[in-house]
């Protein structure tokens, strides 16, 4: 495999990672050049090399901004660096969730449909159709049914405790989809501004180039001028 010295700490890295240093966009550049002034537009640094100075250079922009860095502002900050998607580790951590979570959200969603509504009405009506038209009001629980408001009073003793964990288990995912939609936006405006940065950066390079390839036209067209003889009438 073929490998490079890099310019800038001095260890080999593989040529595929080989970044020269006058393509690295001006912002970026003159916040390498800052702290080490004999990083040049010649000199060579590694991708991985690159993205430690991305990762820093992301992290002074938000102090400027924010003040001092959370733990959500350093993950964006992480997976910039690392060109790691967002959207995975979310998906990562709704597979991390305990048992009583997973229990808590089964719970809730059953609790609050339709189809626990329709059982258990069905429930009350076949048990009163049972004791009173099966069993002609002598079975186990003949009118005025107090086994049946036992069982009642019990599932509304629970109530209160279940609907406490279903609003619980909604406000903890709200507030980690907010703070999912947080360090997305965040990336994402990050992301744009390097984007244009990099646009700006291209624009100037391919005005240069076009300058200098308009020179040398007319400085051949101004040499096959000279060497035309004047036509005598």
């Amino acid at each position: 495999m073929n490998t490079f010295k890099s310019d800038f700490s001095g260890k080999e890295f593989s040529e595929n990672d080989k970044i020269l240093g006058k393509n690295i966009r001006p912002s970026l550049f003159h916040f390498i050049n800052k702290r080490h002034p004999n990083f040049s537009h010649k000199s060579y640094i590694s991708l991985e090399e690159l993205n430690h100075f991305r990762e820093e250079y992301a992290t002074e922009i938000l102090n400027k901004k924010l003040g001092n860095l959370t733990d959500l502002e350093k993950q964006v900050v992480k997976s910039i660096s690392k060109n790691t998607v967002l959207s995975a580790e979310m998906e990562e951590d709704e597979q991390n969730l305990s048992f009583g979570q997973k229990l808590a959200d089964k719970v809730a969603d059953f609790g609050g449909s339709w189809t626990f509504i329709i059982s258990f009405m069905s429930f009350l009506v076949f048990w009163i159709l049972l004791n009173v038209f099966w069993f002609a009001n002598k079975g186990f629980d003949p009118y005025p049914f107090i086994l049946l408001n036992l069982i009642l009073s019990c599932i509304a003793a629970l109530q209160a405790p279940v609907i406490m964990m279903s609003q619980k288990r909604q406000e903890e995912k709200d507030r980690e989809r907010a703070k999912k939609d947080y360090k997305i936006n965040l990336k994402s405006e990050l992301e744009i501004r390097e984007l244009h940065e990099k646009l700006d950066h291209l624009i100037i390079n391919y005005q240069q180039d076009l300058l200098e390839i308009q020179k040398t036209q007319i400085d051949m067209l101004n040499s096959i001028l000279e060497n035309v003889k004047p036509v005598k009438s």
